[in-house]
């Protein structure tokens, strides 16, 4: 399926790894001019060579900057002024205790996960309201309507994109553009990968098995019972980016494997 985004230009953060690595790519693939964003120079760099391996057809830029600091935010909006599809992505997680995390820890995830993501949508989204077309998606997860209790500190933050989300939509009613929020379920990053090898790196089991046996134990909730692929919600966001989804509003979209057990 055309997703009719030839020719857009979408800037991904946090786009070197993971999730946002694979929205990258399912955009490139539909034609999207993608601005990969990180922290690393050579990690930048290193993605941004795949894209154009893969996809040589389009124009993928370094867009690297620490995304809290504002004056890298400042130096990448002289650089990128204008885009078409903004993917607010990045985002910090780590399991911790309510007693551990204090309140530069509080801080630090607001600034981060929250601010960071926020100010990027106040510069692109006026002149996406002016041009009449744009999209705006912020990466929330389940733990944003069904916290675990073990990273509260991210929980909290995943559930304010949602509301932020919500409220900027109504910004833009009566136009052609929308600001939504994906919501991920357990998602195979490498990081994840990593980790659930070295669970069971004495077992002699397949990756396959390893996953197979985690779900089980940690996650039975999950009715996919294995980890979601970044590329599945890659090209959910694909979509959502397109003229086809032009009716999501503000709109919570799920893909949480079955995690969260409520009909809302």
């Amino acid at each position: 399926m055309d997703m009719g985004l030839s020719n857009k230009t979408a800037l991904i953060t946090g786009a070197t790894k993971g999730i946002g690595k694979a929205i990258a790519f399912e955009l490139a693939r539909e034609g999207v001019n993608v601005l990969i964003n990180g922290r690393k120079d050579e990690e930048v760099e290193h993605t941004v060579q795949e894209i154009k391996s893969a996809f040589p057809e389009t124009s993928p830029l370094k867009a690297t900057a620490d995304l809290v600091d504002a004056e890298q935010r400042e130096a990448l909006f002289q650089q990128h002024p204008a885009i078409d599809i903004l993917i607010n992505n990045m985002g910090i997680y780590e399991i911790m205790s309510y007693e551990d995390a204090d309140d530069e820890v509080w801080e630090r995830y607001i600034r981060t996960n929250v601010l960071a993501a926020n100010a990027l949508t106040k510069f692109y989204m006026p002149g996406m309201l002016n041009r009449n077309d744009g999209r705006i998606i912020f990466m929330a997860s389940e733990e944003a309507v069904m916290p675990s209790g073990q990273m509260p500190q991210y929980a909290v933050t995943k559930s304010m994109l949602l509301s932020l989300s919500k409220s900027l939509s109504k910004l833009a009613a009566g136009t052609e553009v929308t600001v939504n929020t994906i919501m991920p379920g357990p998602t195979l990053s490498e990081n994840v990968y990593q980790i659930i090898d070295s669970i069971y790196s004495d077992e002699g089991m397949a990756f396959s098995e390893k996953e197979k046996q985690f779900m089980k134990s940690n996650l039975p909730q999950s009715e996919l019972q294995r980890f979601i692929r970044p590329a599945e919600i890659g090209r959910l966001t694909a979509f959502v980016c397109s003229p086809y989804a032009s009716a999501f509003r503000g709109s919570p979209i799920r893909m949480d494997g079955g995690m969260v057990p409520t009909i809302f």
